[in-house]
């Protein structure tokens, strides 16, 4: 098992845990910590008992965004080594988005700018209600360039609008109406709630089909109506060729609920 400096790894009962363990720094982002995470995203693709992976963090906060001796090196680096550490975060962002296994973020604390990012391309949100989420990026003349791409996607333009040009914190209660959130959860309740849903996911659904559908909604989206019905269509045909479908439909024939 690899060693990690900011962050813990483990898988328990089909659940693999991907916890923020920088709690003296409000679990803040920096190079090592974006590694460790883009390292621990990339291992779980290719765990067969893990089949949900949880995002969650120790401490008060969630991720309070760069660390501040890291947005302090950034003012030296040159255009060139911004934009390869930029393009360390697209990395990460694309694989948690892109992953074959859904992602559920269990926020807990505050998630702020790079944190609030994190938390928002994950495939579901739980959190507790007074956790405030903020795209501060503006508040200091910078941008929020990389989640904006991902945000447009979930919520739309409009509501995306509220929250990147306002830069504003919300609490999660006041955020819950963007569509954002899957669901609040009481302090106490939290990881209870999130380890049923996502229990639910491994019992009642097949990994492959829940694989595919992901990456479907990522690809249709971009496509002309005409063309993402040819692509659905063929896909449709291909999933019916699968192990998981061939038995999934033998169960239910059968009445049988299929063991996944």
């Amino acid at each position: 098992m690899e060693q990690y400096q900011f962050i813990t790894y483990n898988i328990e009962d089909r659940l693999i845990k991907i916890t923020l363990n920088r709690p003296e720094k409000r679990n803040a982002l920096n190079q090592q910590l974006v590694s460790e995470l883009t390292h621990a995203f990339k291992a779980a693709e290719k765990e067969d008992e893990g089949k949900v992976v949880i995002l969650k963090a120790n401490g008060k906060a969630f991720c309070a965004g760069a660390d501040l001796a890291y947005i302090q090196s950034l003012q030296k680096f040159t255009f060139e080594e911004n934009l390869d550490d930029s393009n360390k975060l697209k990395a990460l962002f694309q694989l948690i988005y892109n992953h074959p296994k859904v992602v559920i973020a269990q926020v807990e604390g505050h998630a702020l700018a790079g944190g609030c990012g994190l938390a928002s391309i994950c495939d579901f949100i739980f959190s507790v209600p007074f956790a405030k989420f903020g795209y501060t990026e503006v508040k200091i003349g910078f941008i929020p360039a990389l989640v904006m791409v991902f945000l447009l996607r979930k919520i739309g333009e409009s509501r995306a609008k509220r929250l990147l040009l306002s830069g504003e914190l919300y609490t999660a209660e006041e955020i819950l109406s963007t569509g954002l959130f899957h669901q609040l959860c009481s302090p106490e309740d939290i990881a209870a709630q999130v380890e049923d849903f996502a229990l639910k996911l491994c019992e009642n659904n097949a990994s492959q089909a829940m694989a595919k559908t992901k990456q479907m909604i990522a690809q249709v989206q971009t496509m002309p109506l005409a063309e993402a019905l040819d692509f659905a269509a063929e896909q449709n045909a291909k999933a019916r060729e699968t192990e998981e479908c061939i038995k999934g439909i033998s169960a239910f024939l059968n009445k049988e609920k299929p063991t996944w």
